[in-house]
């Protein structure tokens, strides 16, 4: 039994501890390794090295009062509340939409009346291009992959019964932000809720879209207008309203590193602040409305340590390139999604298991909002009863588990602060190259940064088929008792002939003049440098479609086509 003299006795000398840790190694550890080890090498899933043993000295260098503070204040390793879940839980969220407006109204009141208290907005894969329904492009995807959103009255339909005032959104959406958004701003007015009293955050992070997902529609520098003057808008109309999430986790679901995923969506963000100050606004009037996604993956121990190491890197870019002063400016406030790309099909009941594991990992490490990737999605959009399970699988870490009675449980372990060190440590160093090499926008069209995810893609993808990292259920342990195919949720053809009769009936009873006056208004602004927002809410009010008002900023910035491509 350790006595309270015994537990409060000083360290010992380093000269006794290195000679204490020598001896050990030397008599314990080796013969162990030697015998014992079920492997030779151990590193975590991006690549860093793991030592069998961390103790004080790997910690050289290390200031507790610099490097971790408390929470509450910067750097804000230790979390960006004082008191964190103590006082008040991460926000609960599942993302969701398919079908029509109608029927992800539906779901979304579902998910609300099952304790979820915000929304995460999935839309199709035509909304995500800025093109509407009856586009010939959009064949075969209406409300495939989420909501098809065509005109301001589908986001009114969306929205029915859901006050805007007191519901906050999410909104994944990037090439088209700022159209939806003046969308769902003049929804609001339709409500009755004025812009100032909106609650919500839009992705808005389009520079992540070159490297990761693809959905992007003019180039990276007409993009960077449009996020810039979105952020810009909010700023100074919709002061509840986050105007950008800034990504890393598109980023990560491509196949980067951790650290990757660190430092490109820091550039890319970087690239966000910098435009914003162009347009005039001190960097304190909007960096506090700044917030985050990132992803979190199975590696249990480097993703809590990533988010204590981002909210730290962060702090420090903010104050010393950006000379932010208030305190909000250099929080690091972040929705976390588990990771999508560890799902697998086989087995999919596992992924229970891996979402609860990503999602603890995400609490540990201090998030603020959070969002799990169900079971099923491997397979189809989720069902209902996959997103129940993951909203429960959130409630029980909430109220079961303890992990929040204390603030950031796993601080003072040699091996979490040594690896917050090193992430942030390869972190700073690839954001330094990314600046070096003229910034995000540079090395985007470059193919620099594409590369380096492709290349990291690629080693992940030979390391599962060599069985050198271990999958359950895909290259281990693939014995199953699923005798049938589990039952899915798929939308039906219904959805699109619905979505079609809409949108020709709103064309159709609209002022068309009206709305072709609006998109020469848009059209001019989009020829000059003039702030686009006001326009593009005129438009909204004008009742022009979304492929509308897309299609004519298309026509004044182009299209963007990746160097390579025919």
């Amino acid at each position: 039994m350790i006595t309270e003299r015994e537990h409060d006795a000083p360290p010992p000398a380093d000269d006794d501890f290195a000679k204490a840790l020598l001896e050990w190694e030397e008599q314990r550890l080796d013969p162990a390794q030697r015998n014992g080890q079920h492997g030779t090498e151990f590193q975590t899933q991006s690549r860093v090295p793991v030592k069998a043993l961390y103790t004080p000295r790997d910690l050289a260098g290390h200031d507790v009062l610099r490097d971790e503070g408390f929470p509450g204040q910067p750097p804000f390793t230790r979390g960006i509340q004082p008191t964190m879940y103590r006082g008040r839980t991460w926000s609960i969220r599942q993302y969701a939409g398919y079908g029509t407006a109608h029927d992800a109204n539906q779901r979304f009141r579902f998910l609300l009346a099952n304790g979820q208290p915000g929304l995460s907005v999935a839309f199709d894969l035509p909304t995500q291009m800025g093109l509407d329904s009856d586009d010939a492009r959009s064949a075969g995807e209406v409300g495939q992959v989420g909501v098809a959103i065509d005109s301001v009255h589908d986001m009114e339909d969306l929205f029915a019964e859901i006050p805007l005032d007191r519901v906050s959104t999410s909104m994944t959406i990037n090439a088209p932000a700022a159209v939806l958004v003046a969308m769902y701003v003049v929804a609001a007015e339709r409500q009755g809720v004025a812009a100032a009293a909106v609650m919500g955050t839009v992705q808005n992070d389009v520079l992540k879209e070159y490297v990761a997902r693809g959905t992007y529609i003019y180039p990276p520098a007409p993009s960077l207008r449009l996020a810039a003057d979105l952020i810009a808008w909010c700023s100074r109309n919709a002061s509840k309203f986050n105007p950008i999430s800034l990504s890393g986790y598109h980023i990560r679901e491509a196949g980067s590193t951790a650290p990757q995923e660190m430092a490109f969506a820091i550039a890319n963000a970087c690239a966000y602040v910098a435009a914003a100050i162009e347009r005039g606004v001190p960097v304190d009037d909007f960096a506090p409305k700044l917030s985050w996604i990132f992803n979190t993956h199975i590696d249990f121990l480097e993703e809590v340590a990533k988010y204590r190491a981002l909210r730290r890197m962060w702090a420090r870019i903010m104050s010393e390139r950006f000379e932010a002063r208030d305190p909000r400016s250099l929080m690091l406030r972040t929705h976390t999604q588990t990771g999508g790309s560890t799902l697998t099909a086989q087995q999919p009941e596992n992924n229970i298991v891996r979402a609860a594991i990503e999602a603890l990992a995400a609490v540990l490490g201090g998030v603020q909002s959070l969002a799990l990737s169900c079971y099923d999605e491997a397979l189809s959009i989720p069902t209902q009863k996959a997103q129940r399970i993951a909203v429960r699988t959130q409630q029980i870490i909430a109220e079961e588990t303890g992990v929040t009675n204390t603030v950031d449980p796993l601080a003072g372990s040699y091996y979490i602060e040594w690896l917050t060190d090193e992430l942030e440590r390869r972190a700073t160093a690839l954001y330094g190259e990314v600046e070096g090499r003229g910034g995000a926008v540079a090395c985007i069209e470059s193919g620099w940064m594409q590369q380096l995810i492709q290349d990291e893609a690629y080693r992940a993808e030979q390391a599962v088929a060599s069985g050198e990292r271990v999958v359950v259920g895909v290259n281990k342990y693939t014995e199953t008792e699923e005798a049938e195919t589990p039952l899915l949720f798929r939308p039906d053809e219904r959805a699109l002939r619905e979505q079609l009769e809409r949108l020709r009936r709103h064309r159709q009873e609209r002022d068309a003049t009206t709305a072709a006056a609006s998109l020469e208004a848009l059209r001019s602004a989009a020829s000059g440098d003039a702030d686009l927002m006001p326009s593009l809410l005129d438009a909204v009010r004008a009742e022009a479609t979304l492929g509308e008002i897309c299609g004519t900023m298309r026509e004044v910035f182009g299209e963007y086509r990746p160097s390579g491509s025919i």
